[in-house]
């Protein structure tokens, strides 16, 4: 991640995809019984980034908690995120941002935890109320090259198409195993990600295309070499209906946790919204080459040669930033936005019961 407040200020496609799950988060947390006093009540916030779009969601799963537990009771909230995450980002925003969940909550409590989610994160059921929003499509490792594209959903090789497919199925389980771990009984994890839609779309087609097109035009001009190019993968990946539904085919369940609800949809894009009514296309093209820039540039120049070269890293980016947002704003086309949103529940000891 780029960091230094890169992420918040370029991320509104996430905000703005998150907020149909903003009402699921808001529902689980009504329907859940609660730990009784004075045990915690405890939010988890898995992938938080820099913060900023995880403020509505905890914001609202606060104020639905609220309604059952009174205004004194304590809540805490843990935002995760991998150790290099730029936590001092997230600091700054739950102390600045004028919609921190802490400022008119006195009981509301924020910490942070900076541990990959692959892995257990907080204590054995310690957690009411889970949320994960953007995070699960990044996978745990890149698992083969990609000789034909940095996305492995337009690339048309059997072999890397086949190695993503196997490492995606791997990660969601462990995701969900290490999740169950953490829940207590009867609580609730409301996730949000990309994903494929029932026609087999990704999406993102025209920025996909304006990455790799820059990228091979970088190549040519010099800028990078053709084998730094060739290592360049974006280790995400949109899941199916089927292939989230897979751990659970037998018998509904897995690792004591059940799919409460489930949904495939495309997100709004607001940014051809805005190009609809103001006919910028400068602009148009300049914001997702921003999205691109806070979300997968960074991994991108991971890929150069040597040892990590700030100043290099910083002109790779530019340049390429550059050039996605010239190729965008050449054509301007709505984008599909694919996502699935779902709400997980674990298992009570008399539901594992009565299941046996």
């Amino acid at each position: 991640m780029e960091g230094k407040g890169a992420y918040n200020r370029s991320s509104s496609v996430q905000a703005v995809g998150s907020l149909p799950a903003v009402a699921l988060i808001e529902r689980a947390a009504r329907a859940m019984a609660l730990p009784p006093a004075p045990e915690l009540v405890v939010i988890a916030d898995y992938g938080s980034s820099e913060g900023h779009n995880s403020l509505v969601p905890m914001a609202a799963a606060i104020r639905a908690l609220r309604e059952h537990v009174g205004k004194e009771r304590a809540i805490f909230v843990f935002h995760t995120d991998l150790p290099g995450n730029d936590f001092t980002g997230l600091f700054q925003t739950l102390a600045n941002d004028p919609d921190n969940y802490l400022r008119n909550d006195p009981a509301a409590f924020a910490a942070a935890v900076g541990r990959s989610y692959f892995q257990q994160i907080l204590p054995a059921s310690s957690v009411t109320l889970g949320w994960s929003a953007w995070a699960v499509q990044w996978l745990s490792l890149v698992p083969s090259a990609i000789p034909d594209q940095v996305q492995i959903a337009y690339s048309h090789d059997a072999v890397a198409r086949s190695a993503f497919a196997e490492q995606a199925s791997e990660d969601w389980r462990t995701f969900l195993a290490m999740r169950s771990c953490e829940l207590r009984p009867g609580a609730r994890l409301v996730v949000l990600t990309m994903a494929i839609d029932d026609n087999g779309d990704f999406g993102y087609r025209p920025v996909v295309a304006a990455l790799y097109d820059t990228l091979t035009d970088m190549v040519d001009r010099g800028l990078i070499r053709k084998e730094e190019f060739q290592r360049m993968v974006i280790p995400t990946v949109g899941r199916t209906r089927a292939q989230f539904m897979e751990p659970f085919t037998k018998g509904g369940c897995f690792e004591d946790l059940s799919i409460e609800d489930f949904e495939l949809f495309h997100g709004e894009d607001r940014i051809w919204t805005q190009f609809e009514a103001s006919g910028d296309a400068h602009a148009f093209g300049a914001q997702w080459a921003v999205f691109c820039r806070a979300s997968v540039f960074p991994t991108l120049a991971a890929s150069l040669d040597g040892a990590p070269c700030e100043a290099r890293s910083a002109k790779f980016m530019d340049e390429l930033e550059t050039g996605v947002a010239a190729r965008l704003a050449a054509v301007p086309v709505r984008m599909t936005i694919t996502l699935a949103q779902m709400m997980l529940i674990k298992a009570t000891s008399s539901a594992r019961k009565s299941a046996r």
